[in-house]
């Protein structure tokens, strides 16, 4: 995994679209890592995986019985709290 500066990025797209075709490529900004650049084919197999788990939580919760409308908020509320975090 190569980590290049936003500026580089900026600079020499091509090569860092090259690299990210072979290997995930972290962008940092100010020294942090701020976005990581995929291949199309990696970002559909992540993508893939992502489909096959919830179709696995739809299919348990199924299987086990749904969440009550408060149970279901009080979820969501909580994933909606934890991503606005990130």
């Amino acid at each position: 995994m190569n980590t290049v500066n936003a500026t580089y990025a900026k600079q020499n797209f091509g090569a860092c679209v090259a690299d990210a075709s072979k290997h995930p490529v972290v962008i940092e900004k100010s020294g942090r890592p701020t976005v990581v650049m995929i291949s199309y084919e990696e970002f559909q197999r992540l993508s893939e995986l992502e489909d096959a788990m919830w179709m696995r939580r739809a299919q348990d919760a199924a299987s086990k019985g749904y969440l009550s409308n408060d149970e279901s908020d009080n979820f969501m509320k909580k994933r909606l709290a934890r991503a606005s975090q990130k």
